[in-house]
């Protein structure tokens, strides 16, 4: 449920509710989870419409940032909040890479490091 606030469990662990706030009408929730894919706890915003609720279903873009980019990027420079709110579509922001691993030198270059993501298009 978009309206409850505090812990959700999932059948892979638990996602938690970073914030919650209302833009133009839009309910803007950042969640936080632990990726067994990326191996650390990444996170992720939702940006749903005014019409949508639990018997309303509305379309879902999923916008990938890139390089350096966290969920908060598009959330905060984009701009669609009169958008979403207008025509009636979700939006969820991924942050996609992986931040604060350990490894050696992983702050030592932007672009392949900590906070580097990169997508592959691959079939196996």
């Amino acid at each position: 449920n978009n309206q409850e606030f505090g812990e959700i469990k999932m059948a892979s662990g638990s996602l938690s509710v970073k914030s919650s706030s209302i833009a133009f009408g839009c309910k803007v929730d950042r969640y936080a989870f632990k990726s067994e894919e990326l191996k650390c706890e990444t996170t992720f915003t939702v940006i749903l419409p005014p019409t949508a609720s639990q018997t309303q279903r509305v379309p879902v873009l999923y916008w990938l940032s890139g390089l350096t980019c966290t969920d908060e990027n598009f959330v905060t420079k984009a701009g669609a909040f009169p958008y979403v709110a207008e025509h009636g579509i979700a939006i969820v922001c991924c942050d996609t890479s992986p931040r604060s691993m350990g490894y050696e030198g992983e702050d030592d270059s932007y672009d392949f490091g900590s906070g580097a993501g990169f997508y592959v298009d691959a079939t196996q």
